[in-house]
């Protein structure tokens, strides 16, 4: 039986450089894997809940028990001002985006190391982990936000006309929550000081936020320098939106607007550029 003659196939050779320039955002691979990020948002929810004897209620007695305690202490025994409304409802307002993004940095910034036997076997866009933390809170976010409208109206504090534009200044949280978390998640790879780090800068942001006392407080030239801190006009902006509170100033929350955006751009560029290593690293 004659045998087929069998051609070997050229050698193929594939050489890996590292990018020249900016690789970009990588949109477009994220839009091919974007079932992987909302299979990975679902299995954070997923987690968060499991074996949990109150499930998603968390969501909506971890706010209510901070405001409760800041109106009981801060309202009522320090006597800290809050603008005409009722102190409970005054604080509730802005710790639903302040826990939201409190929340959301601290898991993405761990989402790499945390998810790092995923790294180093197999390929997708390394952009899907942070990402997948910062949406899988934004079911949380949607509840706080309802029960909030809750209170307000128990307390009987009427909800004002201009509470929709209320998602304009979440839509801001989600963005500075995105563009800290995926700046530290890129940076704890390498070094795992972040995970100390991230839990006292988040201190220092809740007392530099206007969450337990009013924005009005700070004047001058200063509350440029204070709108730095994007949820400055997340804060202010929520309350005035939902509760009819004085209105943010506009130069303040374009300041805002583009802070939370410089993150976004230098936290994109700095992941990207550093992808490359981040499985040999890990």
């Amino acid at each position: 039986m004659a045998s087929a003659d069998i051609s070997e196939a050229p050698e193929q050779h594939i050489s890996i450089r590292p990018p020249r320039r900016w690789p970009g955002p990588g949109l477009a691979q994220l839009a091919e894997y974007r079932e992987l990020v909302y299979f990975l948002a679902k299995r954070e929810l997923q987690i968060k809940y499991k074996q949990s004897v109150f499930g998603v209620g968390w969501a909506v007695m971890l706010p209510v028990a901070i405001a409760f305690i800041f109106s009981l202490f801060l309202g009522k025994v320090a006597g800290v001002g809050s603008e005409g409304f009722p102190y409970a409802v005054f604080v509730l307002v802005a710790l639903v985006p302040w826990l939201y993004t409190s929340q959301a940095i601290g898991l993405a910034a761990n989402s790499l190391v945390g998810d790092s036997n995923l790294v180093s076997k197999v390929y997708f866009p390394r952009l899907a982990l942070p990402i997948a933390k910062v949406l899988g809170l934004m079911v949380d976010l949607a509840i706080s936000l309802i029960v909030s409208l809750v209170v307000v109206i128990i307390f009987g504090v009427a909800i004002s006309s201009t509470a929709p534009l209320a998602l304009l200044f979440l839509v801001l949280a989600v963005v500075a929550a995105f563009g800290l978390g995926t700046l530290f998640a890129a940076i704890n790879v390498r070094y795992r000081d972040v995970s100390l780090v991230v839990p006292i800068m988040l201190q220092i942001l809740f007392f530099a936020t206007p969450i337990v006392y009013a924005g009005s407080l700070v004047t001058g030239p200063l509350t440029y320098v204070w709108a730095l801190n994007p949820l400055t006009a997340v804060i202010n902006g929520m309350r005035w939106s939902l509760l009819g509170a004085p209105a943010p100033d506009l130069l303040m929350v374009a300041i805002s607007v583009a802070s939370a955006l410089t993150v976004v751009v230098v936290a994109i560029v700095y992941f990207r550029r550093t992808e490359q290593f981040f499985a040999d690293v890990i």
